[in-house]
């Protein structure tokens, strides 16, 4: 047996069935094999009756239908949906076990104005419990009746009227209540009582009695018609239209809300208009529904749509009698941008489609038909008394074409007049002609100023340009390089001296030399027809203190002039070094001359101690700028894979550091030899304790370490380490000692051998040997092809 699922597992069960696609027939097989039961469909029914949605046209095909289960609403049977009928939205987590039904392509429901308020989540309609007695509802079989009774007198009887209408009361017997209303019935009730209570009635009462609602009785009523799910529904007593419209799903995609009608006793009781209550909040037509009722939705009369710039395009129900105007008012009326003078109305005729633009004088007479669609067309995109003025003016922009803006004159006064940049020999106008040409209107804006040009009249989308004496020229810099805070390019300024640049500039760094500023400048004859080989001019002047002195005085920068501050010869950074292990004042030490060596640092650290291994000693090198251009092209070299010389990467180092080989022993012995290394800054020595250990690894059958042992030759310390391995290459063993260097070693080697060193054997790659059914294989597709070679050739004789 199939392991039994929980409701959430059959819920997102079918969320995934539906986003994959699988039909119905697969879904409701797939639920059964997994053990679910139709008890366990009405339990997760039950909790999600609220929001359930039923498919729309589900009694046009009865194939779909299956048999009916109940929704179990506080206990009470609610009637309308079936097991295969229930929908699982996304958003409202509903069981969805209908089957696949193709989209209806005009007007949604979704898209119809009022159509979603019945089946949004977060508008139930359901009757408050807490409401209360209203004095004009009617009493009937199943509501509880609470009779207060106090002053002289002091009692409370709890009732449920019977099916008959009457309550029991001890002393009085029967009391008939059924179609009372409570105002009726708590009059009725102070004469009967008076019967058996003294003081209840009379002018002066000293006993008071009231009769008020507990349990609310419920009544069936049947709801018909184009609803989504049509039926016989249990409901509140309490239950008007509203929350029976919501209880059936709301109206489909052909329902009315402008002519709801209530059926009472045969006769219609009431006709409701739902749009009363969208447009106005209006709920005087939703009438409380009583036991029998019939709730009867008919199809609409009239949809139209209407689209563009109004604030709710969207599709509406219209009676017979409702204008332009009417939709208007129902679309929430013109957006900003609308053209509001006209509408376009597009209605299908019996026969072809026909096109009517309404004026804005008979919005409120044209009547629409059913299927009318409006369409709200936008402003055009462009002005009726604009003119624009741009460039050399305090307050550029658009302008209306008035009687007090009508030329050229008006409008630089109006923009507040000419800025002190303005290029006053020549303007434009730029000018648009009625079939949307363009043309140029040279101004000589100085003249027209000053009067002697007469002033030139303004048209509508005319654009006047008034160009800077700045923008009809190449923008003016000038640009500092070399030791100073903050080098680059600058905005050139009249009269810019050295000095002012410097101070632009941040001042010099320490390291800028004082002794010369050179300033190149560029070579400029615009009028000249000759080519010259010379490329620019430069000027060097001195620096005191920042300041210029001497021929700079009368010195000034010309646009695109270039100024550079070199460094000083003579200046030089600190430079350190660091010894550390087995010396007496192990740390940094700064470098005083070019030239220092090891044995110089020794010294400065106060010599080795006794423990020192001074021939171990190792010099770890930081690579310079230089070292690491070098490394880059190796690199770039080795990832070249086209040639067959091509290094593997693997095997570079490209670390910041290096290790120099150095013989400390040979540096101190011989001070200023060619083994007394020249030191850099950055450098590390170190100088280890003796170690008297040597380690043997790579192709050995046991790496190890083992104890020096002086004299001792290459064969010793292999033996020692269990031997050379199958594939050691025995003739390439090479040794690497503690200072950083390295050896080869020959079997009878002894010397080579140091203390703290490490003997390497390097090993060979393992040849692949082919397997016997490689062998064969090989052998029988060689026979094969030769085979083959034969037959062809036979062919061809």
């Amino acid at each position: 047996m199939a392991q039994q699922m929980s409701d959430e597992q059959v819920v997102q069960y079918v969320k995934e069935a539906q986003r994959s696609g699988k039909s119905q027939k697969q879904m409701t097989t797939e639920l059964l094999r997994r053990g679910v039961t139709k008890e366990q469909v009405a339990r997760i029914q039950k909790k999600y009756a609220e929001q359930s949605t039923a498919a729309e046209g589900v009694e046009n095909k009865p194939s779909q239908l299956r048999e009916r289960t109940s929704l179990m609403k506080d206990g009470q049977a609610v009637r309308g949906t079936s097991y295969e009928e229930a929908q699982l939205e996304e958003q409202k987590e509903i069981i969805d076990l209908k089957r696949d039904a193709k989209a209806v392509p005009e007007a949604p429901v979704s898209n119809i104005f009022g159509h979603s308020l019945f089946t949004s989540r977060n508008l139930s309609f359901e009757p408050s419990a807490n409401l209360a007695t209203p004095v004009n509802y009617r009493l009937g079989p199943g509501d509880e009746v609470i009779i207060d009774i106090w002053g002289a007198s002091e009692n409370t009887i709890r009732q449920t009227i019977s099916p008959e209408g009457t309550i029991l009361v001890r002393g009085l017997g029967p009391v008939h209540l059924n179609g009372m209303t409570v105002k009726e019935a708590n009059s009725f009730l102070q004469r009967e009582f008076s019967k058996i209570y003294s003081g209840i009635s009379g002018n002066e009462p000293n006993s008071q009695i009231k009769l008020t609602l507990g349990d609310i009785r419920t009544i069936q009523i049947n709801i018909m018609g184009e609803v989504s799910v049509p039926g016989t529904y249990t409901l509140s007593a309490f239950s008007t239209v509203f929350h029976a419209l919501y209880r059936a799903g709301g109206v489909n995609r052909i329902g009315s809300l402008r002519s709801i009608k209530v059926v009472r006793a045969g006769k219609t009781f009431a006709d409701l208009d739902v749009y009363d209550f969208l447009m106005k909040g209006q709920m005087k037509d939703d009438i409380r529904l009583q036991e029998g009722d019939v709730i009867l939705v008919e199809p609409y009369q009239e949809l139209v749509e209407i689209i563009g710039k109004v604030k709710r395009p969207m599709f509406y129900e219209m009676k017979p009698t409702e204008t332009v105007a009417t939709i208007l008012k129902y679309a929430g009326g013109f957006t900003g941008d609308a053209y509001k003078k006209a509408v376009r109305l597009v209605r299908k005729s019996g026969r072809e489609h026909q096109v009517y633009n309404v004026d804005e004088m008979d919005y409120s007479v044209f009547r629409l038909d059913d299927g009318d669609m409006i369409t709200i067309d936008a402003v055009l995109d462009r002005f009726e008394n604009r003119v624009e003025v741009r460039g050399a003016v305090y307050r550029a922009g658009l302008y209306q074409l008035d009687g007090t803006v009508n030329t050229v004159k008006q409008l630089i006064k109006k923009a507040e007049g000419l800025r002190g940049d303005a290029f006053l020999n020549r303007a434009m106008i730029d000018r648009e002609h009625e079939d949307l040409s363009h043309e140029i209107i040279a101004i000589d804006l100085g003249g027209l100023l000053r009067g002697t040009v007469a002033d030139i009249p303004l048209q509508k989308n005319d654009i006047l340009y008034i160009p800077s004496i700045n923008d009809l020229k190449e923008e003016e810099t000038i640009s500092i390089y070399g030791e100073i805070a903050n080098p680059g390019t600058f905005l050139f300024s009249k009269n810019m001296t050295i000095e002012d640049l410097l101070i632009q500039a941040g001042g010099l760094l320490e390291e800028a030399a004082t002794t010369r500023v050179e300033v190149t400048r560029r070579i400029k004859d615009p009028k000249s027809t000759s080519v010259s080989s010379i490329l620019g001019k430069t000027f060097t002047f001195d620096i005191k203190d920042g300041l210029l002195v001497s021929d700079t005085e009368n010195f000034y920068l010309e646009p695109f002039d270039a100024v550079y501050i070199r460094k000083s010869p003579a200046y030089r950074k600190q430079q350190n070094v660091t010894v550390a292990g087995e010396v007496l004042f192990s740390g940094s030490y700064s470098l005083l001359q070019k030239n220092e060596r090891l044995s110089d640092l020794i010294s400065k650290a106060g010599g080795v101690t006794p423990d020192a291994y001074v021939k171990g000693a190792r010099l770890i090198r930081r690579l310079s700028e230089e070292e690491k251009r070098r490394q880059s092209d190796v690199l770039r070299m080795a990832q070249n894979k086209e040639g067959k010389d091509s290094i593997s990467v693997a095997k570079l180092n490209m670390s910041d550091n290096y290790v120099v080989g150095i013989d400390l022993e040979k540096a101190l012995s011989n001070p200023h030899s060619d083994y007394d290394l020249v030191l850099r800054e950055g450098d590390v020595l170190y100088i280890p304790e003796y170690v008297n250990t040597v380690k043997i690894s790579g192709a050995v059958m046991y790496p190890n370490t083992v104890v020096y042992q002086r004299d001792k030759k290459l064969k010793h310390y292999i033996n020692q380490a269990g031997g050379f391995g199958h594939l050691a290459k025995k003739k390439r063993v090479y040794v690497v000692y503690m200072n950083g260097t390295v050896a080869r070693l020959k079997a009878r080697s002894a010397k080579a051998i140091e203390p703290g060193c490490e003997i390497i054997v390097p090993s060979r790659s393992e040849k692949k040997r082919m397997a016997l059914a490689e062998i064969l294989g090989i052998s029988s597709t060689t026979a094969t092809i030769a085979a083959m070679v034969a037959t062809l050739s036979n062919s061809f004789k």
